[in-house]
């Protein structure tokens, strides 16, 4: 019976992927609290993750990439089969609007963040910790 990474791995790869744009929304956001008009976004995690799941039958399967509008951009373009996670942005609802336009709440935006980089820890562990299995049965020790 042949050995698949991926399987054994499960999804915890795709996880560390969608975690890492959106600690970059989230950066986003936070570097433009002040910005007049600026409307905060954050990646719909569930649905993104779903997507990603090859397992679960309602894609194509692939990695996930951020797609943008600008072809200069070094993240530009999504590989052939791959989702984007763009498509996954949503705009967030104020919990108090501001004159100005500026969506961005600072202290929510900093507790989201904090909170993402907590579960991007946790992927990692769990991969580390299945990379550490994977050792020992290679090894035998």
């Amino acid at each position: 019976m042949p050995f698949n990474l991926n399987t054994y791995l499960g999804v915890q790869p795709d996880a560390l992927q969608v975690f890492s744009k959106r600690a970059e929304v989230l950066a986003a956001n936070l570097a433009n609290a002040d910005t007049p008009g600026y409307k905060a976004r954050d990646i719909d995690f569930r649905s993104a993750l779903a997507a990603a799941d090859p397992q679960n039958g309602t894609s194509g399967g692939g990695t996930l990439q951020m797609t943008t509008d600008n072809p200069l951009d070094l993240t530009a373009g999504t590989p052939p089969g791959g989702l984007s996670t763009a498509q996954f942005l949503k705009y967030r609802v104020p919990l108090a609007p501001s004159l100005d336009g500026n969506t961005v709440s600072s202290q929510m935006e900093e507790a989201k963040f904090a909170q993402n980089t907590v579960r991007y820890q946790a992927a990692l562990t769990f991969l580390e910790a299945r990379f550490t299995q994977l050792k020992t049965a290679i090894t035998g020790q």
